[in-house]
């Protein structure tokens, strides 16, 4: 029986009396893809000529196995050699254009997908300190929640608990309403006094009355999240109920997020507008206030501008948020509180045109820094399902939409200061402690209802010579929205059932909804009885209405 050679690994033994010269003309033939059987005879005798057996001890080389060898140097695997690029992109050369755009940009989308995660994942840290909710409420666009006039109201409150140096760092010394009508993308800021003389309704360190400021550290003591939104939430009621507004939200921040909101934008440019008599030489309009120049020894001058547009970067924009005119000299701030809310009021509109712009939100710096700013220094209880909600109000509300409602001077004469149980106080012009002409006043700005907007007084007289009649009728007008100027008696004279009559011109809303209440004309010929009180409408009850 013949024996079998086995293969070991994969590996067949050699067999013996095996020709070197037969295994180089296969290998050489394989290599070059040739016939081994085309060889020329010539060369085939040669070649075994120049060979000895294995097996005789000796192995012979030929000539033409040497040259064989040589020649299949050149045949076999070519080196290859490096071009350059014509672009000098190494690794590029062999692809198309197409090829090199697509991998180009899955490039660019792995970066910015990356760096769109990192951003989320700050946006999601921060919102975890500023917002109430989880992570799923981030996919959710839940709109924010309206009182009955279509308004969402915000009750925003500053403290300098993060200043060390600052006495009384818990007070509220910063405080705005903040109103958005969603649907037509608009804002109100209303400036609430910080000395606004209240009474707190429960024992705080000054009593059961004092300024308005006190409220918010009173409410809730110890600084635990739980207690924060207690005090948010008591501050809303407390400040909605003197103001006659329904107040959704509340927000506290900190002296720091002015500052470094500022900053992370890159500075802001507010109009600077000084009010008050200003010393020799010094331009009209300049403000000074060295109550904060003690920081830098008194060799410098932290709030100190001529009128007109300034840029600022966070620490200065800080200080005007807070200037009053404290320390002498000073200039230019001669309503003390109520020129320093005016500033806040263009600073937070200032910061809100530049967060918005274009310049800001393609800057991944900017908007990390505003990220860090906002999680850092702010608490609210909005929702997290209601954040991009707020963000797109806060790209969508152009700056001529936003206004300033102001409470105090000539045209708007709510609020004025004085003297009250010793101490320099903010009260309502109609008496301390008197809130009814403020919420008629704010009740008018924020109404859907067109007829409380136009604000034109009704005056009611009464031609029926029964007590009272007038003073009903004028109840129901005001349930509807009117605003009711006097009520009084009539002239003697004939009278229809119902006259009303109109003073001057405009008013459409307030004259349609009188002619459809009373379903009547309203005359424009000169009334019996003069307008009390600039009146813009005057009815008169010439018979008792039936009993319903």
């Amino acid at each position: 029986m013949a024996h079998k050679n086995h293969s070991i690994d994969g590996f067949v033994p050699r067999r013996q009396n095996n020709n070197l010269g037969d295994t180089a003309a296969r290998q050489s033939s394989s290599q070059n893809g040739a016939d081994f059987k085309s060889r020329r005879p010539r060369e085939m005798a040669q070649q075994a000529q120049g060979t000895r057996s294995v097996s005789s001890g000796t192995i012979g080389l030929s000539r033409s196995d040497i040259d064989e060898s040589l020649r299949d140097i050149d045949t076999q695997n070519p080196p290859t050699t490096k071009r350059k690029s014509k672009k000098g992109l190494r690794g590029f050369s062999h692809l198309t254009k197409k090829q090199i755009a697509k991998r180009v940009t899955i490039v660019l989308a792995a970066l910015l997908l990356i760096i769109g995660g990192w951003i989320a994942y700050r946006a999601f840290s921060a919102s975890g300190n500023v917002f109430k909710g989880n992570l799923l409420g981030l996919v959710q666009t839940k709109p924010l929640k309206e009182d009955a006039n279509g308004r969402s109201n915000i009750l925003l409150l500053g403290t300098s608990e993060d200043d060390p140096g600052h006495p009384g760092g818990m007070l509220t010394d910063s405080m705005m309403i903040v109103s958005i009508n969603q649907k037509d993308k608009s804002v109100s800021m209303v400036s609430i006094p910080r000395d606004l003389y209240v009474k707190y309704g429960q024992a705080c360190d000054s009593g059961y009355e004092g300024k308005i400021n006190v409220y918010f550290m009173c409410t809730e003591t110890g600084k635990t999240p739980e207690n924060e939104q207690t005090r948010l939430a008591n501050s809303q009621k407390f400040v909605g109920d003197i103001f006659g507004m329904d107040i959704q939200y509340g927000v506290h921040v900190n002296n720091s997020v002015i500052k470094d909101a500022v900053n992370a934008v890159g500075g802001i440019e507010v109009d600077i507008e000084g009010n008050g008599p200003v010393p020799a030489g010094v331009k009209p309009g300049s403000i000074l206030d060295r109550n904060f120049d003690w920081r830098c020894q008194y060799k410098c001058n932290l709030v100190k501008y001529e009128p007109g547009v300034h840029k600022l970067d966070g620490k200065h924009a800080r200080f005007l948020a807070m200037a009053r005119g404290d320390a002498v000299p000073t200039y230019g701030i001669a309503d003390s509180n109520f020129d320093r809310e005016k500033n806040q009021q263009k600073i937070i509109i200032a910061l809100k045109q530049k967060a918005a712009s274009s310049g800001t939100l393609t800057d991944i710096g900017k908007v990390t820094g505003l990220i860090d700013a906002f999680g850092n220094n702010l608490r609210t209880n909005f929702e997290t399902s209601e954040i991009r909600t707020l963000a797109n109000l806060g790209t969508d509300i152009e700056p001529g939409n936003i206004k300033t409602i102001s409470l105090y001077g000539d045209e708007n004469p709510i609020m004025t200061s004085g003297n009250y149980g010793g101490a320099s106080v903010v009260m309502p012009s109609a008496g301390i402690f008197d809130y009814s002409e403020l919420r008629s006043f704010l009740n008018q700005k924020f109404s859907k209802n067109p007829v409380t907007r136009e604000n034109a007084a009704v005056d009611v007289l009464n031609a029926t010579g029964v007590a009272g009649v007038a003073q009903t009728s004028a109840d129901k007008l005001t349930e509807a929205g009117f605003v009711v100027g006097s009520v009084a008696n009539a002239p003697a004279g004939k009278y229809a059932a119902i006259e009303v009559y109109q003073v001057g011109e405009g008013n459409p809303a307030t004259k349609a909804k009188l002619e459809s209440t009373y379903n009547v004309t309203v005359k424009t010929t000169s009334p019996p009885a003069l307008p009390i009180a600039d009146a813009k409408f005057i009815v008169i009850i010439g018979k008792q209405p039936a009993q319903n």
